[in-house]
């Protein structure tokens, strides 16, 4: 696998070089009558006359322009190096990102200066100026010119009529970029409607980003988005750059799985992506120069991890969706190092090289389009080879306990006949024996199963109840809010309006429409949670043997306690009064459906020890604690009930065992508390002293990353 990669990343990367090289090099050396020379200007404030008397250093790469990122005024002194006419020639700038760009003549006397500038053609994607009609032999012009970002530019000297043709093939490519990234922002956009996964959100407006960073370089942001003289205008590449990133490591981050798969990667990529927005800070304040440099440093950094990261999941955890990412990055990599290769002459500066950047960003694009559809039918196919082991598994279970079974009834035969041949007598005590036993043991299981049909329906009673409990709050409520919308539209407007509106304040007053929001939220949530609590009592009964494979969750506790407290509200009593003391607790990595179950069945335990006093206080109480300590979160459920005998106390936690009559419940609900609570690898503790009540503690240990 890991040579076929690299056998791939050779050829693209060879044949990427064949087909730049194997295009006609658009050489601009052969076209340019001027020799070059150039003077930095790092003050950035001297004027054309004081330029000429400056030292100015021979540029030997006529035509391709590279001066890297610097906060400063280039000024070229083109020197014609023969006698020229004009005939609608123009000096092309292929660079439309420059900040100031300016071009000054000279006559043979150095005094006389035009201080005004040529006119210029600029049709946003690149800059022209046009020639004097007639060029004489060492006649000099000035270019002043100043990028945004990086100065990397190819000036030429080409006809009038050209223009139009290159603006015309620029625009076509263009076009088709546009197009590719708008298909693909469109399709990932309706495959997130329907799959709802959080890594197409991310990849959305990776698209989105990547591409408005690519027509801000291309200079089509400025031709139709916004003007030359706003502020986006001098920092959209930083910007769009950032943010792109900051979607692009999110989206990496999902779709790698590097919280399961690379866990200390994960931590370190949590913390870089926290650190590329500083990158908009350090952009306020300082300048655009500064923060273009971070973001570049920031770009190659978040390229080295990506496809680090991807190469060891794909080659390590044998993840297959990686593959398509990582040659999707590999290829993005080739057109970023061959687009800067043609910007220093090692490769041709030539039709395909300069469009290299869109093109693999669109390849990449698309690549990992299919890498996130591979992705789908990846988890498909792991889903249905679960499937199918555990159905292996299943029938491998049947075939053992037939085989048992078998074993079983031939020894229990030979026995049988031993015996038989012993003593007749014997033989028909022991067949009697037999019978009877057998129906003792259907007698016990009948009993069994009638007490565990009883218990189970009564527990499945009480989430029913909850729901249809909140459904008339749930319609009282809503009849409240139908009621403010139904003021609202018998406002008459012929009348004054002002006494209608404040009559409406009143009511809403009133009715306290907050705390209908509120409970409406509240409400729904218990009607979600009960139907939820029906399939987990089912589900309940297995605990013993085998653990539900339900995914971990960061969650806050406290939102659990609330949300079991609202579902059983309506089945405490008058008199007692309910005391929450709920401290700032951390998320904690659990199953959130068992720990709600265990908060119910405490709770419900809690307000049924309460309700079986005998004599009741004029005021019972019911206090829930919850707070953190030394690593550890503690949830107290403490009621003023019965309390219990140290006796059963020690017995509370074995299955069926209960002291309720029968019928009133199965025994498991502790159980059930106490096998949750031993799989988060935490633990409970019960304090309780008979007429006093009882305290149920339950601690569970927080995982720091």
């Amino acid at each position: 696998m890991r040579n076929n990669f690299y056998r791939i990343f050779f050829f693209l990367f060879a044949g990427t070089l064949l087909l730049t090289s194997g295009c006609k090099t658009e050489d601009a050396n052969k076209s340019f009558p001027f020799k070059v020379e150039y003077f930095k200007d790092k003050t950035n404030n001297l004027t054309v006359n004081e330029i000429i008397n400056q030292p100015f250093e021979e540029y030997k790469n006529t035509g391709l322009f590279n001066f890297g990122i610097e906060n400063a005024t280039i000024w070229l002194k083109l020197i014609s190096t023969k006698e020229k006419t004009s005939n609608r020639d123009v000096i092309y700038i292929e660079q439309p990102r420059f900040q100031v760009h300016e071009m000054f003549d000279q006559k043979l006397v150095k005094t006389s200066l035009l201080k005004t500038s040529y006119k210029s053609y600029q049709n946003d994607q690149s800059i022209a100026f046009y020639l004097p009609d007639t060029i004489k032999k060492n006649e000099v012009l000035y270019l002043k010119l100043k990028a945004n970002e990086a100065f990397i530019t190819r000036i030429s000297v080409i006809k009038e009529s050209e223009l139009d043709k290159k603006s015309s093939f620029k625009d076509i490519i263009f076009g088709i970029y546009t197009g590719v990234m708008l298909v693909m922002f469109v399709y990932n956009l309706f495959l997130f409607i329907i799959v709802r996964d959080r890594s197409y959100v991310f990849y959305v407006f990776h698209i989105l980003f990547t591409w408005l960073t690519q027509i801000t370089i291309q200079g089509y942001g400025l031709k139709y988005l916004w003007n030359t003289n706003s502020l986006i205008n001098d920092y959209s590449v930083v910007i769009f750059s950032v943010i792109g990133l900051v979607f692009a490591v999110l989206f990496s981050m999902s779709f790698l799985s590097t919280k399961i798969f690379v866990p200390k990667i994960h931590r370190m990529v949590v913390i870089f992506t926290t650190i590329i927005p500083l990158n908009l800070i350090l952009l306020i304040l300082t300048n655009n120069y500064i923060s273009f440099i971070v973001m570049q440093l920031f770009l190659i950094a978040g390229v080295i991890i990506a496809l680090a990261t991807s190469y060891y999941v794909y080659f390590k955890k044998r993840y297959r969706p990686a593959g398509f990412y990582l040659v999707a990055w590999s290829i993005l990599l080739i057109g970023a190092i061959l687009f800067i290769l043609k910007d220093y002459g090692i490769i041709p500066y030539n039709s395909i090289t300069i469009y290299l950047l869109q093109i693999t960003s669109a390849i990449e694009v698309v690549l990992l389009s299919f890498a996130l559809a591979d992705k789908i039918n990846y988890f498909k196919k792991e889903n249905e080879l679960a499937q199918v082991q555990a159905l292996n598994a299943s029938l491998e279970n049947q075939r053992l306990i037939k085989e048992q079974n078998i074993v079983l009834e031939r020894k229990v035969k030979e026995r049988t006949e031993e015996l038989e041949n012993a003593n007749e007598a014997l033989n028909l005590t022991l067949n009697n024996l037999k019978s009877t036993q057998s129906q003792l043991v259907d007698a016990e299981k009948m009993a069994a199963l009638g007490q565990l049909t009883s218990g189970i329906a009564h527990e499945i009673n009480n989430p029913i109840n909850f729901v249809t409990a909140n459904v008339k709050p749930l319609q009282l409520d809503i009849d409240d809010l139908k009621d403010i919308i139904k003021k609202y539209e018998d406002i008459d407007f012929e009348k004054e309006i002002k006494p209608q509106i404040e009559t409406i304040e009143a009511y809403k007053k009133q009715i306290d429409l907050s705390f209908i929001n509120n409970e409406i939220t509240s409400l729904l949530s218990g009607i979600s949670e009960g139907a939820k609590r029906t399939a987990e009592i089912i589900r309940s009964l297995r605990n013993f043997s085998r653990v539900d494979e339900t995914d971990m969750k960061a969650i806050d506790l406290n939102e659990g306690l609330l949300s079991t407290l609202v579902l059983i509200r309506n089945t405490i009593p008058d008199n007692v009064t309910l005391i929450k003391n709920l401290g700032n607790l951390p998320k904690v990595e659990c199953m959130p459906g068992k720990i709600n179950q265990v908060f119910m069945n405490l709770v419900s335990n809690a307000v049924q020890a309460i309700k079986s006093k005998e004599v009741q206080a004029e005021e019972e109480f019911l206090t829930i604690k919850s707070w953190y300590d030394n690593q550890q979160v503690f949830i107290s459920i403490k009621d003023t009930g019965i309390g219990m005998t140290e006796e059963v106390r020690h017995r509370i936690f074995e299955p069926f065992f209960t002291t309720k009559d029968i019928g009133e419940g199965t025994g498991l609900g502790l159980s059930i508390v106490f096998s949750i609570i031993e799989k988060h690898k935490g633990h409970v503790e019960v304090i309780s002293e008979p007429g006093k009540g009882t305290e149920f503690i339950i601690i569970l240990q927080v995982n720091i990353l």
